[in-house]
């Protein structure tokens, strides 16, 4: 079949099945580095002798490399090709990974930290626009649930290997060991990934259409994009601030909590393995924005639930919570280059995860400023809040649809 023939990969395809798969590889490979320093922040204030909104500087310094990087890296795969990008960022993360475990304070810690974030920011900027042209048009929001799925299970598989090694040995060794097993997925992203077929890179087709300011301007000025950005802006970064605070919260009084048994929270994870792929196929049913809103919902009542001062019912509220966030990430995400014309659809999702991880590492550190001068409900509310304004400009900026597959 010829290029110009070609429609998109299909579920029941070996090369379907092969992207998926190579995508979740990509997905763990980045995010269990990304976060496995989440679950060692009680350990890393204790031992560089800093305060946990500092110690979490060493999760935010990698999410503002990534915001800083996305949409540079949109510009390189334009050029050399989606997969060539995202390998040549995997590699060279992995590689400041190893060395963040030997840093001796907490400077040359954020330092590396943040060139890891730069490298890493090569596959969320290209991971979506790669999926979006290689599969069928009515499956790309299925199986970006499913590619968020693989970022999920990334997540949570390095907060839990790292979380104990770091207390039962120390929080360098379960660094390093996320890092190599983060190597290992590299591989098998690099090995299963098929060749893209509906993108040919180079500076010729670069050339060929817009300029990349002229890009990024079209994928700045739609207002349903904004509010899309907006989406991950003010999600991620309540989600992210919740995991980097609930340990410490956990761990004092009135709880008192052992640190191991913390460590198994990020089991909550799992909620979003499930919602990934179950928010992208209810949106093919009932529509994106639908899916988006309730999502919003879900992620706001599990937030509300940990302002009950029990472990059980903060849990129960953790996976809510968890749930709903990876479901409306899963639509946001998807539909940023649905909407995008096709000149501009590598930099709407690099503008998206721009926002995404600027949340991050915004919010990651200053509501622990909230956390640590008013405490736990103030805190809890300063998300609640965040929540309410993600859906109002949802509700009122995004049009709905019939079907997310019509949606362009």
């Amino acid at each position: 079949m010829s290029a110009p023939e070609f429609s998109g990969l299909v579920p029941g395809t070996r090369s379907y099945r092969r992207l998926i798969a190579g995508l979740f590889f990509a997905g763990v490979a980045t995010f269990a580095q990304l976060y496995s320093l989440q679950a060692l922040l009680p350990e890393v204030s204790t031992d560089l002798g800093v305060p946990p909104a500092t110690a979490a500087l060493s999760v935010s310094a990698a999410t503002f490399g990534i915001a800083v990087a996305v949409v540079p890296w949109s510009m390189v795969a334009d050029r050399i090709g989606r997969i060539p990008a995202m390998a040549i960022g995997i590699i060279t993360a992995t590689a400041f990974g190893i060395a963040a475990p030997f840093s001796g304070g907490i400077e040359m810690l954020l330092a590396l930290r943040l060139a890891e974030g730069l490298a890493l920011g090569a596959v969320p900027a290209v991971a979506l626009a790669y999926l979006s042209e290689e599969v069928h048009i009515r499956y790309v929001a299925a199986a970006a649930g499913s590619y968020t799925a693989g970022t999920t299970v990334g997540g949570l598989s390095g907060r839990l290997i790292a979380g104990p090694l770091g207390e039962a040995l120390d929080w360098r060794i379960g660094a390093g060991t996320v890092t190599v097993l983060c190597a290992i997925a590299a591989a098998a992203f690099l090995w299963l990934v098929p060749r893209a077929r509906r993108f040919i890179p180079g500076r010729r087709r670069a050339d060929a259409g817009p300029g990349m300011l002229t890009r990024l301007a079209r994928a700045l000025r739609a207002p349903q994009l904004l509010a899309l950005y907006a989406q991950g802006f003010l999600l991620m970064g309540a989600f992210v601030a919740v995991y980097n605070y609930l340990g410490f919260h956990l761990i004092s009084p009135p709880f008192l909590l052992p640190a191991w048994l913390v460590t198994l929270l990020f089991l909550a994870y799992l909620a979003g393995t499930v919602s990934s792929p179950w928010a992208g196929s209810l949106a093919s049913r009932f529509g994106r924005r639908r899916v988006l809103v309730a999502a919003i919902g879900v992620f706001g009542a599990g937030a509300g639930l940990m302002l009950v001062p029990q472990p059980i019912v903060i849990l129960v509220g953790l996976v809510i919570f968890t749930g709903g966030f990876f479901g409306a990430h899963a639509i946001a995400s998807s539909w940023a280059p649905a909407l995008a014309d096709a000149d501009s659809r590598a930099q709407a999702p690099s503008l998206y995860y721009f926002a995404y991880y600027a949340g991050s590492s915004l919010f990651g550190w200053v509501l622990g400023i909230v956390f640590g001068g008013v405490g736990w409900n103030v805190f809890i509310l300063a998300v609640l809040a965040m929540a309410v304004s993600a859906a109002v400009i949802a509700t009122t900026t995004l049009r709905p649809e019939a079907r997310a597959a019509g949606s362009r």
